[in-house]
């Protein structure tokens, strides 16, 4: 059902709590009737084959991003690691923000990471408005029994009345309308006869409990708002804290697995379907909700409030921009699947909250691409450099290898000719101390080629440098017996100027120049990297091909791919994935 498990998954407290459970039995005896579904239709299942049922839930109101990579890896790979199923959910029950474009793109980075969602050949793709009717149902069965009534309190005096930490809420005037009463303000609500905001069904709790979740919160609420899947059938939706424990207790969901902001929501989590149980609409055994904590990264905002201003705003290219956090933008900028469940898997499980260096997200990325990426050469900012000792008309053919942790030795070839593009940082007229590439009178190897002497440079009239010259010495070529007869000290990487190949180059570094950039109430935007993309003309090594996807390592540089959207063989785009180290320390 999912990516290949690693060969010895880490241990963590949710796996102790899993060999736990089916050490003890606490899953055993569920059934599963091929489709989720309230008590009456698991009681017609057989034996679930499946040992857990874990769910990643999004809410369709926005493009994933490195955080959601954690939860998708946790709940996907916990499946995978105990013959389990995962279930995709889609939490869609705030229709003012969630949209179908949302929906495909989560579906679409949930398969890019190497997940999917089958189990012993079933699909468990479902939408929490696949449940509408049976939430309903539910609904009316609390208030039917006591546990819930329609309250007629707006929702400035429900916050008001709902107390503090330290003193308790004040019951509502209509708390204890009687049953009837409520069931048929309810079917009024759900038929449309009442405008948004003019009541709301609460279950009826403990307004002195010291958990202030469940001082009666509140279950529905009115929205005429159409709905992404369902239109206009429903002008009621269900708030998340009644939905989610619904639903996983609908779809046999065993480990509900969420971040660490719903560990006080857990009480209620567990008496909505105590609840339920009692009036025979579930069926135990019933899930249980564990917490983890949160993914949080430095130097980057992952609040889906923020994402969105960004992109609205247009302080970035959209939600695949390649310096956003979203997986859209991981992927376009150069970041493997592969990568980013390495980095998920170094992160490991806790419930302690800390923020993670975003540099090991990059260390990630180096680590993945080392092995597998071919190398090239690209000069970025091109200065051209003259071998005067070289014939105009000799092309000398050189080769390297395409990536020297291969087997198989394979090699890259191109051209050496008179005249080279070198990067412009490699010269100086005037070097400072330890500068050890080319400046006059020095000597340096032109890598996989010889040794040359810089004689000098040619300056326009402005007094610019456009032109370095050089001597190469013949006997030093590279893999010859005088490739040693001469000691230098640097290294300098280059292209033939006859058949280098123009490309555009998008060099991308962190989208914020501070490490928390949204911490407190600072203003998120004046933290904004001005530096954050520069493009750059290069040139690259002959025989580079850039279709889109296409992943090197640029040698000194970094590593980069060819843009998903932009590249094209006549007219190459490339970004810069991550450098070759950390530039930020």
């Amino acid at each position: 059902m999912t990516t290949d498990s690693p060969s010895a998954p880490i241990s963590n407290f949710l796996r102790t709590i899993i060999d736990n459970d089916l050490r003890a039995g606490r899953t055993a005896g569920r059934l599963w009737a091929g489709r989720p579904g309230p008590a009456e239709v698991r009681r017609q299942g057989e034996a679930d084959p499946a040992r857990i049922r874990t769910r990643f839930p999004p809410e369709p109101n926005g493009y994933l991003h490195i955080g959601h990579a954690k939860s998708i890896c946790l709940n996907f790979g916990l499946a995978r690691d105990y013959q389990g199923a995962c279930h995709l959910r889609f939490d869609d029950t705030n229709p003012e923000k969630e949209e179908d474009e949302y929906v495909q793109a989560i579906i679409e980075m949930v398969h890019w990471l190497g997940f999917d969602w089958t189990h012993h050949g079933q699909e468990h793709l479902y939408y929490a408005s696949d449940y509408f009717e049976v939430m309903y149902r539910f609904a009316q069965a609390l208030v039917a029994s006591g546990h819930a009534y329609v309250d007629e309190q707006s929702a400035d005096q429900m916050r008001a009345t709902r107390g503090t930490l330290t003193e308790p809420g004040t019951h509502s005037p209509w708390r204890d309308r009687p049953a009837a009463e409520s069931l048929a303000l309810l079917d009024e609500m759900r038929r449309g006869v009442h405008p948004d905001g003019r009541m709301a069904l609460r279950a009826r709790i403990d307004m002195a409990s010291p958990n202030i979740n469940m001082r009666d919160p509140v279950l529905y609420r009115i929205r005429h708002v159409s709905h992404h899947r369902t239109g206009d059938a429903w002008c009621i939706y269900p708030m998340y804290t009644w939905a989610h424990p619904v639903e996983d207790a609908l779809e046999g969901i065993t480990h509900s697995i969420c971040t660490l902001e719903f560990e006080d929501q857990r009480p209620f989590y567990d008496w909505i379907l105590e609840r339920l149980v009692e009036l025979d609409q579930l069926a135990a055994p019933l899930p249980r909700q564990y917490e983890f904590a949160r993914l949080n990264l430095s130097y980057v905002v992952t609040s889906k409030r923020k994402l969105r201003q960004l992109v609205e705003e247009r302080h970035v290219a959209g939600w695949d921009d390649p310096r956003l956090p979203t997986l859209a933008g991981l992927r376009r900028r150069g970041y493997t699947p592969s990568s980013i469940r390495l980095f998920c898997e170094r992160l490991g499980v806790s419930k302690a909250d800390s923020r993670i260096d975003y540099a090991t997200l990059e260390q990630a990325l180096r680590d993945d691409l080392d092995p597998v990426a071919p190398r090239a050469v690209a000069v970025l900012d091109p200065l051209k450099l003259i071998i005067t000792n070289f014939p105009e008309d000799q092309v000398e053919p050189c080769s390297a290898p395409i990536n020297p942790h291969a087997p198989d030795g394979a090699l890259r070839h191109f051209p050496f000719t008179r005249e080279l593009w070198i990067e412009r940082d490699d010269f100086r007229e005037d070097p400072p101390r330890k500068y050890f590439r080319l400046f006059p009178g020095n000597l340096v190897r032109l890598k996989y080629a010889y040794i040359v002497r810089c004689t000098g440079c040619v300056k326009d009239a402005q007094g610019r440098i456009v032109e370095v010259h050089a001597e190469y010495l013949p006997e030093t070529r590279s893999g010859t017996p005088g490739a040693d007869s001469v000691k230098v000290k640097g290294t300098v990487t280059w292209v033939s100027a006859d058949s280098a190949v123009p490309a555009e180059v998008r060099l991308y570094d962190r989208l914020f120049s501070e490490a928390h950039p949204d911490a407190g109430d600072k203003d998120f935007l004046a933290a904004l990297n001005p530096d954050s993309c520069r493009v750059v003309q290069a040139l690259l090594e002959p025989g580079t091909r850039a279709e889109p996807g296409t992943a090197w390592q640029f040698e000194r540089l970094g590593y980069f791919v060819a843009d998903r959207e932009d590249s094209t063989a006549e007219r190459p785009v490339i970004n810069r994935a991550v450098t070759l180290r950390d530039t930020w320390v």
